[in-house]
């Protein structure tokens, strides 16, 4: 029982300081190291998720749950099971599998949708885009509204509108394209993939669907730090302003926008530029850490 006592603080430590990442505005200032300790704190609840059923399942064999587990494989192979192991506990083992097989059957589909919607669009892309010499690196669409995406993968492509090619001027459309190659090279896909696959997997938990989100923002925030390693932060954020204000966008389905999250937020930080929060960063790495440390030391246990 105290180990399924201790899954469950995981998991409730998970819940609350995600509850408190996610109305912390230093995270914007370091978007890089928020994007992991989020990583961290919900690989951290998915163990505890896990463990809490697995643990009382095996709480008859009094032993930590990766000793119980490698004593139940050899107790089924030997064709018995221990004393006061009883339905109840087979129910709540099978509980534990079923979580983690949801949360590993959601991953691997989100990923398989993604990967689908890529494939579909790269296949468009090759019929309809074309080369241009004022987008260098990008693939331009004839159509009047603005856009600009990264199309993630192993063969990523960054596509514009010909609306964004006259809604920008050079140094702007230069700055996009750098905030897309950044998608693009850090596989932002692959980062929200696994907060996609936890909100499909538990659509009623609201605060998953806010962290999703609070995510999601700091992914475009992170990529708008790397354009500005080598474009100054007047042209992106005029080019993300006029966006906004230039009516729909166009990203289809498995795409990653320039202009898609909480456009006033990042412009805002943009232009203010201060310091990164390194101290408070540390300290919520050390904490996300420890949330992934608890259930892995009690899996080995």
């Amino acid at each position: 029982m105290i180990h399924a006592l201790h899954f469950a603080g995981g998991a409730l430590l998970a819940y609350v300081t995600a509850r408190v990442l996610a109305r912390a505005r230093w995270t914007w200032r370091i978007p890089r190291v928020a994007i992991v300790c989020w990583q961290l704190i919900g690989l951290g609840f998915g163990l505890s998720a896990i463990g809490v059923p697995l643990a009382l399942g095996l709480d008859p064999y009094d032993a930590g749950p990766g000793t119980a587990l490698r004593l139940l494989a050899a107790d089924l192979t030997g064709g018995r099971l221990p004393e006061g192991l009883g339905v109840g506990h087979l129910a709540a083992i099978a509980v534990s599998l079923g979580i983690g097989a949801t949360l590993a059957g959601t991953t691997i589909d989100s990923l398989i949708r993604a990967v689908r919607a890529q494939r579909r669009h790269r296949d468009l892309l090759t019929l309809v885009a074309r080369d241009d010499p004022a987008a260098p690196g990008a693939l331009v669409l004839d159509h009047p509204s603005a856009a600009a995406y990264c199309l993630p993968g192993l063969h990523p492509r960054v596509v514009v509108s010909a609306g964004t090619l006259s809604l920008l001027d050079r140094a702007q459309l230069a700055a996009v394209l750098e905030h897309e190659r950044a998608h693009a090279n850090e596989r932002h896909d692959l980062v929200l993939l696994p907060f996609t696959a936890l909100t499909r997997a538990l659509p009623w938990a609201r605060w998953l669907h806010a962290a999703a989100a609070m995510v999601a923002l700091l992914v475009e925030m992170r990529a708008d730090d790397r354009a500005l390693e080598r474009h100054a932060e007047g042209p992106l954020a005029s080019a993300l302003l006029r966006f906004a204000t230039a009516g729909s966008r166009l990203t289809p389905s498995g795409a990653l926008g320039a202009a898609d999250r909480d456009v006033e937020a990042r412009v805002q930080r943009l232009l203010a530029r201060r310091r990164p929060a390194r101290v408070r960063g540390a300290v919520a790495l050390a904490a996300a850490t420890t949330l992934v440390a608890l259930p892995i030391s009690l899996f080995l246990s």
